[in-house]
This record gives C-alpha cells, structure tokens and sequence, in this order.
C-alpha cells in the first residue's frame, strides 16, 4: 500500500507540475512571442508571499521522495537477480538523482530571492539535461536488474521519457527561445506523471494486472505489489497491454497541449481586443466636422 501512495503522489506532483508549466508557457509566448524566453521557473501572479510558491511545492515533494527511496533502500528483495543486494543500489541511486534534483530547485530559490547566486537559466536547463540523463541510466539499470517483468517495462518507459527530458532541456540550454521545445519539456513532465499512474496501478492493483500475471506476496521477506508473469506468452501480452497504455497516455497528453494552447490563445486575443477598445477610431462624420472646424477658425483668423 505504501508504494502504491506514492506512485499517486509522483503522479499528481508530476501532472500538476507539467501543467502549470504548459499553462505559464503559452501565455508567456502568446503574450510576447518576438521577446519570449524558456524560463527555469514561472512565479505566481499574486502577492510577493506566494511568488515561489511553485518551488516550495516541488522541494515538498523531492525531500518525500528522496527519504522514500532513501528508506527502502533497506529492504530486502529477493526478486533481483543473484544474491547481491542490487536493490539497495539502485534505489540509492534513485535517491541520489532525487537529491540533485533537489539542489537544482534550491539554486533556482536562492537565485531568484537574492542575489548571492546569479544562475542563468541557460546553465538551469544544461543541469537539468544532465541530471535527466542521470535518471535515465539509473532506470535503465534498474530495469535490467529486474526479475519482475512488469516493474522492468514500466522502468524501460520511465526512463525513455527522462531520455527525451533532457534532449528538450538541452535544447533549451542552446536555444532558450525554442519555444516547441519548452511546450514539450511540460508534456514530458505529464506524460511521466502519468506514467508513474500506470506503475502503481500495474503493479498494486489487482484489477490491473494483467491476465497470466500475479502479485509475489508469497515469498520470504517479499516486495508488495511485485509481479511475475509465469507464462511467455503472458509475459508477452502483458508487455502489449502496456505499450497500448503508453499510446494512450500520450494522446492524452496531445490532447491537453492542444486544449491548453488553444485557451492561451483564446485568452491572450481576448486581452488584446479589449486593450485595443479604449479609444475608438473617429467616424467619417466626426472626421468632416473637424477639418470644417479647422478651418472656420482659420478665416475668422485672417478676417481679423
């Protein structure tokens, strides 16, 4: 139960996050699309208390996520190969690409709130490329680590999108004003987010594991919610049933660019529109009465 709470949890921080990011990203484009830049963060419009508001929620998060990995690290499992203790170091690992996404959150905080750490956002994005790719290896590892044919395709995809994080990110760090990339950085965040959702109802909810496989609770000192398929060929279905999941996660998240961007778009030509309305253009009446008034005043001037 509690891996299955905080695959909910990634997935809601993770979904929120790429979100906001998608939200922030198109108005600011949409508002200024010549002078538009990616930026490491997006503050709040609101009161000067609730501007890094953003960033106090994603530190909640990684220290949660850094003491849970950090934690079961102690756990024994005996689903990996061979009788060394893999699992204790790949979920240090996972808990040391979580502290380094942690310093990065932290820099950006004390970058933005004083002036004792400049941090450009070009160098933001390059560390971030870094550190995804650092996520990426880890779950690759941890996939190939793994007896569990289920969690090893669920770590397979995991650290696919972390791959296609840091291309996006890197391309920032050399092109800050592209600004497709930036869009897609915030549906990689959600896409992971929702990928996340599927590990823990894939692997801790029995209603969705699929047919031919089952939940080791048996074995000594076992991992809850961890799965064998028995059969190749449940094994193989298994691993269709999820790469149908992973189509459909991302049309999801295709569908929520375009609905996003097609808001912003809506909402900043309606801004326009009534900024433009507070002078109205003179009619051809009001037009003919002036130039008449003009020049009434200039006869009545030389009469005189």
């Amino acid at each position: 139960m509690a891996g299955l709470m905080y695959q909910l949890l990634s997935s809601s921080a993770l979904i929120s996050l790429g979100l906001y990011h998608l939200i922030s990203s198109a108005r600011s484009y949409l508002k200024s699309p010549q002078s538009y830049t990616a930026k490491p963060f997006h503050p709040l419009p609101a009161a000067s208390r609730l501007r890094h508001l953003q960033l106090y929620l994603i530190i909640t998060f990684l220290l949660i996520a850094f003491a849970h990995q950090t934690l079961i690290s102690s756990d024994a499992d005996p689903l990996l190969k061979g009788r060394t203790p893999v699992h204790r170091f790949t979920s240090l690992q996972s808990a040391a690409v979580v502290f380094l996404f942690l310093l990065l959150a932290l820099a950006i905080l004390l970058a933005d709130s004083t002036s004792c750490l400049p941090f450009p956002p070009d160098l933001f994005f390059a560390l971030a490329s870094a550190i995804f790719f650092l996520h990426y290896s880890v779950s690759s590892s941890a996939a190939s680590v793994q007896t569990s044919d289920l969690q090893a395709r669920c770590d397979s995809v995991s650290a696919q999108i972390s791959a296609l994080a840091a291309l996006l990110c890197l391309a920032l760090a050399c092109q800050p004003r592209l600004f497709i990339a930036d869009l897609g950085l915030g549906a990689a965040v959600c896409l992971q987010g929702l990928w996340a959702l599927q590990t823990g109802l894939s692997l801790y909810v029995e209603g969705f594991i699929p047919e031919g496989c089952h939940r080791l609770l048996d074995v000594v000192s076992g991992v809850e919610g961890s799965t064998k398929c028995d059969l190749e060929d449940s094994k193989l279905r298994a691993v269709a049933i999820l790469d149908l999941a992973l189509i459909l996660h991302v049309m999801v998240v295709m569908i929520t660019v375009l609905v996003v961007y097609a808001l912003a778009a809506r909402g900043s030509s309606g801004v326009r529109r009534s900024g433009g309305s507070y002078e109205a253009l003179p009619t051809t009446a009001a037009a003919a009465a002036d130039v008449n008034h003009i020049q009434m005043k200039a006869l009545i001037g030389t009469q005189a």
